[in-house]
């Protein structure tokens, strides 16, 4: 009777059949942390495994490879949020009548993005420069590229034939470069006893709107 009792017991608290979908998502939320806290060559597919709370042998039915993970659990979701932020904000800001204005909310709106996706950035940034061996897929961001070629071409329209001292296609890099390392490395830079955070934002603005009028009529 007690053995019965026991194997009742065991049979009801027995792990509930999870479905592929739930596992997959598992296996890469674990993914995406274990990339974060560690980086790809610190990240192990054992611990990622752990993590997710399933054996190597489940995880390599879903991804073929460390690589394959990194693509699909850190690389992808940040290229597909930085394309749904920029279509939202690229819509408004053509639309636009006061442009300075919607490119302050656009900047302050883009400090914002990166600092909560710094860990997604910050791994990426080391994988390409020092691990993109054997990790395939790792190009531009599809998003990114798709704002630099619309924010170029948005620049030269509005240069209307002006003389141009920067090439639209550099200016708009190198302001989307000035506010990502802003943000990412904003404890080297911008100490707090040096100023606090709305200051440090409010210059960064200026600073990147300023390097903008280095071209005429372009906010």
């Amino acid at each position: 009777m007690a053995q019965a009792s026991r194997n009742k017991v065991s049979g009801g608290e027995r792990r509930r059949r999870r479905s592929a979908g739930e596992l997959r998502s598992r296996i890469l939320a674990a993914a995406a942390g274990e990339f974060q806290d560690r980086g790809y060559s610190g990240a192990t597919t054992a611990a990622i495994a752990r993590g997710a709370e399933v054996t190597e042998a489940q995880l390599f039915r879903y991804f073929s490879s460390k690589a394959e993970l990194f693509h699909e659990a850190v690389f992808k979701p940040l290229e597909e949020d930085f394309l749904r932020f920029n279509v939202e904000h690229l819509r408004a800001e053509n639309s636009a009548e006061d442009h300075r204005s919607a490119a302050r909310d656009y900047i302050s709106d883009l400090q914002a993005f990166i600092r909560a996706h710094s860990g997604s950035f910050l791994s990426l940034i080391v994988a390409q420069a020092y691990e993109n061996q054997g990790i395939n897929g790792l190009g531009e961001i599809d998003g990114l590229r798709a704002y630099f070629d619309y924010g170029a071409e948005v620049m030269s329209g509005r240069l209307d034939g002006d003389s141009t001292r920067v090439a639209p296609r550099l200016m708009v890099r190198a302001s989307f470069g000035a506010v990502l390392a802003a943000v990412l490395f904003r404890d080297w830079m911008f100490p707090s006893s040096l100023a606090d955070e709305k200051a440090v934002n409010e210059a960064l603005i200026d600073f990147v709107l300023d390097g903008i009028n280095a071209n005429p009529h372009l906010v």
